[in-house]
């Protein structure tokens, strides 16, 4: 007999992803089928659909059965989970249009060129948000490090994207997932290989991956590539949050938080928010790397 779990509303604060992450951690421990009801659920945010994609695969990975009660969903929620292609890809119905969505998106694969041409067409370079040409190159080839890291060191199956701009907030929202081992684990493996008998917390093992130039695998050390993006969510007045395991960052323009929490997730999941209000800031064309970071 199947067991039916009921997707509350979610937002993007850390109690919100706390709810995921309680969702997430129940349900791949059942032993019957799941079914997912949205009756109870008012909203979703570009984190809660990129997480569902990857929930999905995940059970089906593990030969388990998950359906959509997709009768449950509230219009808006229909609505919007039909344009961002989350409905089409993951029920096989209903062609996504072009709107106020960034794509749902499964990478199964790193591939630089397809991910750089997505970030760009698809999220920075829409119209929303006063960005030169040489910045959104720059912040979209160091967001790739990401999907790297996924694929590379959490050993990740696939990588799960899915964005929105909301007008009445004027904000770009996008949000990366994978369901692999997470940072905490590589780095700790790598500190008790070269520091024996060593163990750190989650939290300290998120801020030594943001470190510039720290790295879990040999050669050059490439840390997890966000220096850019951090500085330019300074500039701009937004917001980055990452979660894994049970630890969390979050970087604004007044600092750089390492905490934890309660629940956990061994995957990672990172989400941008930046705002649109072109007085916040100025991005002359003539920007460089250098110039400004």
């Amino acid at each position: 007999m199947a067991q039916t779990f009921f997707v509350p509303t979610i937002n993007d604060s850390p109690s919100d992803f706390c709810q995921m992450f309680n969702l997430y951690n129940s349900i791949i421990h059942a032993d019957s089928p799941i079914v997912l009801d949205f009756s109870r659920c008012n909203f979703l945010r570009p984190n809660a659909v990129a997480f569902l994609g990857g929930l999905a695969h995940t059970m089906q990975s593990r030969s388990k059965t998950l359906d959509f009660d997709w009768s449950t969903l509230h219009d808006d929620i229909q609505a919007n989970l039909a344009q961002n292609g989350f409905l089409n890809h993951i029920g096989g119905f209903t062609t996504p249009w072009a709107g106020n969505s960034i794509p749902y998106r499964e990478d199964k694969e790193l591939n630089s060129d397809s991910i750089v041409y997505y970030l760009k067409t698809k999220w920075l370079q829409r119209g929303w948000i006063n960005i030169s040409p040489l910045l959104a190159d720059t912040i979209t080839t160091n967001l790739v490090e990401i999907y790297l890291n996924a694929f590379e060191h959490s050993k990740s199956e696939r990588v799960f994207t899915c964005g929105q701009y909301f007008p009445q907030l004027d904000q770009l929202i996008l949000c990366v997932a994978d369901f692999g081992v997470g940072i905490p684990y590589n780095v700790r493996e790598f500190v008790k290989r070269t520091k024996t008998g060593y163990d750190i917390k989650s939290d300290y093992a998120l801020r030594w991956a943001f470190e510039p130039g720290t790295t879990t695998v040999g050669g050059m050390g490439r840390g997890m590539g966000l220096g850019i993006l951090k500085n330019f969510i300074k500039v701009n007045e937004g917001n980055l949050s990452l979660f894994s395991h049970n630890a969390y960052v979050t970087i604004d323009k007044d600092a750089e938080k390492y905490m934890t929490h309660d629940c956990s997730f061994h995957g990672t999941i990172m989400h941008i928010t930046l705002q649109c209000d072109e007085t916040l800031y100025t991005l002359p064309e003539e920007l460089s790397q250098k110039k400004m970071f």
